[in-house]
């Protein structure tokens, strides 16, 4: 498999919701009119507390100043596992479980901490770009590692982590942050490119109102699928603490269930499938706290 170290230099913004006002303008840009702005990697998740943000330096520069905006201290990269060569955006996509032995644990043993944005096509692995040598030395022997310069993927360089790594001794994750798990349902989807100027007020409504969406724009990961969410956290979780993932995608992984993983500002969070919410909650209980 290959890891894809993508070019963006990103920063990761807390907006609280009294700010999204004074953002929306800069937002709407963002997300609906690319022609207008040369931001090339841009994410927002709304959570009962605040508005996150992920976006590149480029996209940054779209939002005003503000005491009611809060921005993480380091610039993070993001990094891509996909299997096959070729294009990361045509690439078959892994899932967080599915990396959660190959990447996510290994990267929590090393004491790297990871910002983790699940998406219906892919996983992003947001890493601070300080660690970058660190995390291609702890993970070059079980990927090709590739950067993606100006759409094209090429051979990373080797960035002469060698001297003083030693390989951890392994040991066991319990889950030690409180888990919540929302009554509420959460569906999964994709929007094409091209619906979307027939569809910019829609989203809209559903970014900043909170209004529906017609179903015969998207598209799902099964017809009707349906997803509930575990919560991690009963305090802000912060940026520099390590294994936050890997404490839940590792059992996950292990019990062989699905999950769409997002990390935000405050807290984190995973959706696995509906049915299987209980399995969830049992194999988590056995790693430490539950829901």
């Amino acid at each position: 498999m290959e890891l894809h170290i993508l070019e963006h230099s990103l920063k990761v913004a807390s907006i609280e919701k009294e700010g999204i006002q004074i953002c929306t303008h800069g937002l709407i840009k963002l997300a609906f009119l690319a022609s207008k702005t040369r931001c090339k990697f841009f994410s927002l998740t709304e959570t009962p507390e605040d508005y996150t943000i992920i976006v590149d330096e480029e996209g940054f520069k779209e939002l005003p100043q503000s005491d009611l905006i809060s921005v993480a201290d380091a610039t993070w990269l993001a990094l891509n596992v996909v299997s096959g060569g070729g294009n990361a955006s045509s690439s078959q996509p892994i899932g967080v479980t599915k990396i959660a032995k190959s990447v996510i644990a290994p990267l929590a043993d090393h004491n790297i901490s990871v910002f983790m944005l699940s998406t219906y096509q892919t996983d992003f692995i947001l890493v601070r770009e300080r660690d970058l040598p660190m995390v291609m030395h702890t993970l070059s022997s079980e990927f090709t590692l590739l950067r993606v310069v100006n759409g094209e993927t090429v051979a990373a360089h080797d960035l002469g982590v060698t001297n003083g790594f030693v390989k951890p001794k392994l040991v066991p994750r319990p889950v030690i942050h409180p888990l919540s798990s929302p009554g509420n349902m959460f569906c999964v989807t994709s929007l094409d490119p091209d619906t979307l100027p027939s569809v910019a007020t829609l989203l809209m409504d559903v970014m900043f109102y909170s209004g529906g969406f017609p179903n015969n724009v998207l598209f799902t990961s099964a017809s009707g699928e349906l997803w509930k969410m575990v919560r991690i956290g009963g305090q802000p979780l912060g940026f520099d603490e390590c294994g936050i993932v890997a404490q839940i995608a590792e059992p996950l992984a292990t019990a062989d269930i699905p999950a769409y993983y997002i990390s935000t500002f405050k807290f984190d969070h995973a959706l696995v499938p509906e049915e299987n919410i209980q399995s969830v909650i049992r194999a988590l209980r056995t790693e430490g706290a539950a829901p």
